[in-house]
């Protein structure tokens, strides 16, 4: 089993849920997030006013998978997730962790069966 935290822009939400549920992986968290990388924030002008944003609105996603679906899943995130063909800075990252154990509250399923 596999934890997979992919930071995608908010925008590519939708597709990248539905692009999931296209490859049969039907469970995951989104929680909001807020970062930067190489941007470093941006500026933007509001009446007349140069106002700075640090930190930038971004979504991360909290996908457990079995081994056998953990390619797919990340070739899809590669392909879903980007802005433009060839991706451009600020798109996220994927990062994938192992995961030890998986219990179900509904049942008190242990391990694969329970994710």
């Amino acid at each position: 089993m596999k934890l997979i935290l992919a930071i995608i822009q908010p925008m590519k939400l939708r597709a990248v849920r539905d692009a999931l549920a296209d490859i049969g992986v039907e469970r995951m968290t989104v929680l909001d997030a807020q970062g930067y990388g190489r941007q470093r924030g941006q500026t933007a002008t509001y009446r007349g006013l140069e106002y700075e944003f640090d930190l930038l609105r971004k979504v991360m996603l909290e996908i457990w998978v079995n081994d056998d679906f953990l390619d797919r899943t990340v070739a899809m995130l590669q392909q879903v997730a980007r802005t433009g063909a060839r991706g451009e800075i600020g798109d996220g990252k994927i990062f994938v962790l192992p995961t030890l154990d998986a219990i179900s509250l509904e049942d008190g399923q242990r391990g694969p069966g329970a994710v």
